[in-house]
């Protein structure tokens, strides 16, 4: 029998909707024996079984053709190490180039393909739209199978089978990509098509998992199976790239969170496709030879760090833009080149939108001549909503309320600017999303203990669907207040309490980033999650600032 609940826990759990003894056991308690669906009730799952079980054995060449992020890459690593694993060697793996070829299955890459040799096309994370591409394959005399988990459109490709839980009736629709092809491994050996030892194929979890946190999917459901057990898996990985990556970034392997996927191993694997050159993040993944595997971590980190320079100047290029208004800011910032790659527009909006507290909107040119772009809104402003409202000046946009992404249409790319201000201000207040952000507890400096750490573990791994707790901390009055980092751009509030001091931090943010500038000696209510840190060998129990507001406040809306 399970130990009784502590309070605090009762009510985490309540506030995640979980009152039922039996889902709170399957939430505290993940099992991948118990807690995972039949495989086979994935639509046309038996058919790809079948058609890649004739592949094997006719030993015809197999194509796995995968996006280029941080769910495709670690996909393709799952059917790169199983069919490596099962021996067979007469397969490639594909994975597009993000500036020139774009999102999904292209005839270009079928072509490629075909030359090669290739009959059969396993896609990943992508091509339930891709109809045009499929029919090009067909009439070149290659099968398409299709792993995804992307929206279906209206027509369907004539693929061999679409393997993707938002079609048919499965149980749980939003697994990411990698655990769609996970699920077709397991298939496979269910069916008694590849035999491997017994649970060998669990070592592959660990990319599951990696995609699975990294991709921002829910985690609940099977979900928060896949990322519990490619946690344990990661944490004991013997991918020479990945454990190389940790040193590099001086990461203890065996305490590995779901933090250091979403902060240092997810946007190097989004940094290779950013740069143009996303099979170094495959490579870094799969490869097993420990000297191969360093260089490919090394050229990734030099990628990197090239994309750090590169956002860096583009951001640099738009304050000196900024400067040059010798009028008030417009209310949305709207800046573009054609020298850009929109790959990286992206990160450097998201700063510009934090320090002018506005929309931005930033555009470059891909490798088709494509004007494209990243939006984020800095605030309670909705991108979404400004860009239904545009939805003239665009080709295609998507997203939700704080971040978003576009394509303009040449004849509106000089007066988008006019355009989207034009639009915001004849939206008025129906531009504007506020959220009401409550603490889910009240604490004391003093409850931030090892008591509190062990409930916040049982709740993990924490990301969509299942949020880091946030607690609010009244009538604390900092003892120091001071800014850190290279560039000085890290903020740490200190804070006695009856043992010691307690830190509270927040990267990327200055002293009046909150809604209140912290002052030594001043009380203030401080919004923040709390969490574990192991940096340099050093475990720290801190709390991560959400936000700073006046001593009276409890919470507040946030956007």
């Amino acid at each position: 029998m399970s130990a009784p609940l502590s309070p605090l826990l009762s009510t985490l759990l309540e506030q995640r909707g979980l009152t039922d003894g039996e889902a709170i056991e399957r939430f505290l308690h993940p099992s991948f024996d118990e807690h995972l669906h039949d495989p086979l009730l994935l639509h046309d799952m038996k058919k790809a079984v079948a058609r890649i079980a004739q592949a094997l054995e006719n030993n015809e060449r197999i194509g796995i053709f995968s996006d280029y992020d941080c769910d495709g890459i670690p996909g393709a690593v799952v059917l790169h190490d199983f069919f490596t694993a099962l021996s067979y060697s007469n397969f490639e793996n594909y994975i597009p180039h993000r500036h020139f070829e774009g999102f999904g299955l292209s005839t270009i890459a079928v072509d490629a393909l075909h030359k090669n040799g290739v009959t059969l096309i396993v896609t990943i994370d992508c091509g339930t739209t891709d109809v045009e591409a499929v029919a090009h394959a067909r009439s070149l005399g290659i099968d398409v199978i299709i792993t995804d988990h992307h929206e279906p459109g209206v027509t369907l490709p004539e693929a061999v089978a679409i393997i993707n839980p938002k079609l048919g009736d499965y149980p749980f629709r939003e697994l990411c990509g990698s655990a769609v092809v996970f699920k077709l491994v397991q298939a496979m050996m269910g069916e008694g098509k590849a035999t491997l030892p017994p649970g060998q194929e669990r070592w592959l979890l660990d990319m599951v998992g990696v995609a699975t946190i990294a991709d921002m999917v829910p985690l609940v459901g099977e979900n928060r199976v896949f990322a519990h057990y490619g946690l344990l898996v990661l944490r004991k990985s013997r991918r020479p790239g990945l454990q190389k990556l940790l040193r590099q970034q001086k990461l203890q392997q065996h305490l590995l969170t779901e933090d250091d996927i979403g902060f240092s191993i997810g946007p190097r694997i989004n940094a290779a496709s950013r740069m143009g050159e996303p099979k170094e993040a495959f490579y870094m993944l799969s490869e097993s030879d420990p000297v191969e595997a360093a260089r490919h971590v090394d050229h990734l980190e030099e990628l990197n760090g090239k994309r750090k320079t590169a956002v860096a100047l583009i951001t640099r290029e738009m304050h000196e833009r900024i400067k040059l208004h010798t009028e008030e800011l417009p209310p949305v910032l709207v800046f573009g080149s054609p020298d850009w790659r929109p790959a990286l527009v992206g990160l450097a909006a998201n700063k510009l939108a934090e320090e002018y507290a506005r929309p931005v909107f930033l555009w470059g040119r891909d490798g088709n001549d494509v004007y494209k772009g990243s939006a984020r809104s800095g605030g309670h402003v909705s991108v979404v909503r400004l860009m239904e409202a545009a939805a003239a000046l665009f080709l295609e946009y998507g997203g939700h309320h704080a971040s978003g992404g576009f394509s303009v249409r040449d004849e509106h790319i000089f007066t988008l600017s006019d355009e989207l201000n034009r639009h915001f201000k004849a939206l008025g207040e129906a531009a504007v999303v506020v959220e009401e952000r409550v603490p889910d507890a009240l604490l004391s400096l003093d409850e931030v203990n090892d008591t509190l750490i062990e409930t916040l573990r049982r709740l993990s791994p924490f990301g969509a669907g299942n949020e880091k707790p946030l607690f609010s901390f009244s009538k604390v009055v900092p003892e120091k207040v001071e800014v850190f980092g290279k560039a000085k751009e890290h903020l740490k509030v200190v804070l006695p309490r009856t043992r010691g001091t307690l830190e509270a931090i927040a990267f990327f943010a200055g002293e009046g980033s909150f809604t209140v500038r912290p002052q030594v000696g001043v009380p203030l209510t401080l919004l923040a999650h709390v969490e574990e840190s192991f940096f340099m060998n050093r475990r720290q129990v801190r709390l991560r600032i959400v936000d700073i507001l006046p001593t009276n406040s409890v919470g507040g809306a946030l956007g």
